[in-house]
């Protein structure tokens, strides 16, 4: 027969203090009642819940004051406005080239930002070793993500607006795609490399204990394990180049654009207008007809972004559930 003494361990199996501890362990209860009364977690919740509902307050004032703005054009003459050529006379103004230009644009950003963008991360990440000049680089970059937009805007103007007039056309949307493809770089070489670090590196060695090599492993592991955050990447430059107007003004854009749409080598080298611009030429005119068109223009624009955000969307989701994710 098995006695205890005052203060020994209880005997394995007994319900009394733990053997490690000594202390008898919390109930379910005892946890509610202890996060009941942690005051200071409840406010820091609270400050969360109120941070939230700014957040969302503003975005939703910003919704609201456009549609209410631009319900004039919307509701009077919305296929017009979309299907119309850029104009002086406010009745016949519409976005048609604007969109045109702001899908070149997102296309061009698309073929020529994400490519290299995600090979630097790539490279960054999987091949670089940990030297000084590797994080001299990253630190760039990320400087390079806060650089003001008009900063990128003088780039493009010295570089592929006079310094490339032979292969551009000069002011065309070939330099607004290349300038906004490099004001978005290090938005996706950021992104691309969270996500590929965010890879367990179990499936790594995983990988490298079969005997595949390391291209194996970054196409066959890697590459499909991160490709959800690098999408959400993608869609946030994408998001940004679709909203810059300030580059597109210091290369050269064009306020009013009304040369109907010429054939495919001149529209890519020839004057160009965008969604942004169409939204700042609209706004700074001073009749207030003009403001609704503004408002209008800029209601496209946020179509235009939120269905780059669907189509992103959409593949993630179904990209992590290929991946059982």
């Amino acid at each position: 027969m098995t006695t205890t003494t005052p203060g020994s361990p209880e005997t394995p199996g007994s319900s009394g203090p733990s053997l490690s501890t000594g202390r008898v362990p919390l109930s379910f209860d005892s946890l509610k009642r202890r996060r009941s009364q942690d005051s200071f977690g409840q406010v820091f919740q609270g400050l969360l819940v109120l941070s939230v509902a700014i957040a969302f307050a503003m975005v939703l004032a910003v919704i609201i004051t456009v549609v209410y703005d631009s319900a004039d054009v919307l509701f009077s003459r919305f296929w017009e406005f979309l299907n119309n050529r850029s104009s002086s006379d406010p009745a016949k103004a519409g976005v048609a080239q604007g969109i045109r230009g702001s899908l070149i644009i997102a296309a061009i950003v698309s073929l020529v930002a994400f490519p290299i963008g995600i090979g630097a991360a790539i490279y960054l990440e999987e091949y670089a070793s940990d030297t000084p000049m590797t994080r001299l680089i990253e630190v760039t970059v990320r400087n390079l993500a806060g650089v003001p937009s008009i900063v990128y805007g003088l780039l493009g103007l010295a570089v592929f607006v006079q310094g490339l007039r032979g292969i551009t056309g000069g002011s065309s949307v070939i330099s607004a795609g290349l300038t906004l493809s490099i004001l978005v770089l290090p938005i996706v070489i950021i992104a691309s490399g969270e996500a590929i670090r965010a890879v367990p590196g179990s499936l790594r060695e995983g990988a490298y204990g079969l005997g595949a090599t390391q291209w194996e492993v970054i196409r066959t592991q890697v590459l499909p394990a991160a490709l959800p955050g690098i999408l959400t990447g993608a869609v946030l430059s994408m998001a940004r180049a679709l909203g810059e107007a300030a580059p597109l003004l210091v290369i050269g854009a064009a306020a009013f654009y009304s040369t109907g749409f010429q054939g495919q080598l001149e529209q890519m080298q020839g004057a160009f207008t965008a969604l942004p611009m169409n939204v700042a030429t609209f706004a700074k005119l001073p009749a207030d007809v003009w403001s609704s068109h503004a408002a209008a223009a800029s209601v496209t624009v946020m179509v235009l972004v939120f269905f780059v955000n669907i189509v992103a969307i959409v593949v993630r989701a179904r990209v992590s559930k290929k991946l059982g994710r």
